[in-house]
């Protein structure tokens, strides 16, 4: 597993990315999602605060059978939430997220997106860890507070990925970080879920234990085909080419509806994994994307 040492600290770049990010979105953030709660997520607590009947939107691990059984009814037992909670930020580094253009590629907003999410978090007072995985290799970062934990993470994320060789294997991430996150937390999974198929059990298997939020990032051209003539486009993890005539309405209505197929069908599985799913787009602003991540992660909840 690589290291996550880090010398005698971070460069400049990863505090002129931060400083540009906190001006940027986390100024424009502020008051916007906290609310009156000191954290954006709230940990699950042990302690039973009452009982209320069962709606479909209800995990089902917090049934009180022995209520349903006497009553005949379902009912779940609420908690009272815990007001700070470790965050663990599992980050796909696989060559598909190295897609679109540079200053707007999947990497970038995912490295953007992973840097605010621990500054909000660790602003809060709450450890944040992450793990930056790829099949070549894996980097864990323990878990700390502080803006020192987030200029950590940036430049870690900084660190030249490895060349692309193989589909990515979703399922070891995520068994990863099921090994990895030890204690009960939230675990954020940002990726763009594109890889060896079969992932699904062990998503299923980490949010069993943990509060999973599942963040698809997404490049428009993955879902329509612009109109560009002849063009060589190669598989981003295998290396694979092929000439596409994208000058070709046929074509690119067959590109849409199976792009259309495969966000379905990832929508699908992710619910299967009863993970709480988000999709951002490399074109999105970035406050938008964390202001609705939010508040539909609390609605959700409720």
């Amino acid at each position: 597993m690589g290291g996550a040492t880090i010398g005698a600290g971070p460069p400049g770049a990863s505090d002129r990315l931060l400083r540009r990010l906190e001006w940027q979105v986390l100024r424009r953030l502020d008051g916007r999602v906290q609310g009156a709660h000191r954290t954006l997520w709230r940990g699950v607590g042990i302690d039973v605060a009452d009982l209320r009947e069962y709606t479909p939107e209800d995990d089902v691990r917090h049934i009180d059978w022995n209520v349903t059984a006497r009553l005949d009814e379902p009912y779940v037992r609420r908690y009272t939430e815990d007001r700070d909670l470790t965050a663990w930020l599992v980050l796909d580094r696989s060559a598909s997220m190295r897609v679109g253009a540079a200053e707007h590629g999947k990497d970038t907003v995912l490295r953007d997106l992973a840097v605010c999410l621990a500054r909000l978090f660790t602003g809060q007072g709450n450890p944040v860890g992450a793990v930056l995985f790829d099949n070549a290799s894996q980097r864990i970062i323990p878990p700390r507070t502080g803006r020192t934990q987030a200029l950590r993470l940036a430049h870690e994320i900084g660190r030249a990925a490895p060349p692309p060789g193989a589909t990515t294997d979703l399922a070891a991430m995520l068994r990863l970080a099921a090994t990895t996150a030890r204690r009960r937390s939230l675990v954020l999974v940002l990726s763009d879920f594109i890889g060896d198929p079969g992932w699904e059990r062990a998503l299923a298997m980490l949010a069993h234990r943990h509060e999973v939020v599942a963040v698809r990032i997404v490049d428009p051209a993955e879902l329509e085909l612009p109109d560009l003539g002849l063009v060589l486009v190669e598989d981003a993890e295998t290396g694979e080419q092929l000439m596409l005539d994208t000058g070709d309405p046929l074509l690119r209505q067959r590109f849409a509806e199976q792009a259309q197929a495969r966000e379905s069908g990832l929508d699908a599985a992710l619910r299967r994994g009863t993970a709480a799913a988000h999709r951002v787009t490399t074109d999105e602003d970035l406050v938008t994307a964390l202001i609705d991540m939010v508040w539909r992660t609390k609605r959700r909840r409720r």
